[in-house]
């Protein structure tokens, strides 16, 4: 396929599928739809330390997050990756992500 026709950045579906999934259960608990994550967390099914994990992809940097869904991140930033402990500061995300 010439490369004026092939995308040049591909997004990491696993990657975007976790943002969505983390901003879709921000809103609902701050909707006050579900009162807390334990709550949310069976209703989906899933335990509620990989939920809270999830959430906390709703901390990272704006541009991260643009980065990852215009698949424009490097290619060490992997769901394993942001799955580990990160610092709530965006400079220190952008050095260390």
């Amino acid at each position: 396929m010439p490369d004026r026709i092939r995308p040049k950045h591909t997004p990491n579906n696993t990657l975007v599928k976790a943002l969505a999934r983390a901003f879709r259960w921000k809103r609902m608990l701050e909707s006050g739809e579900f009162t807390t994550i334990a709550e949310l967390a069976e209703r989906e099914g899933i335990p509620s330390t990989y939920m809270a994990r999830i959430l906390r992809l709703t901390l990272l940097a704006p541009d991260i997050v643009e980065a990852i869904l215009d698949g424009k991140h490097g290619p060490n930033l992997t769901l394993a990756t942001v799955m580990e402990p990160f610092s709530v500061d965006w400079d220190s995300q952008k050095r260390s992500l």
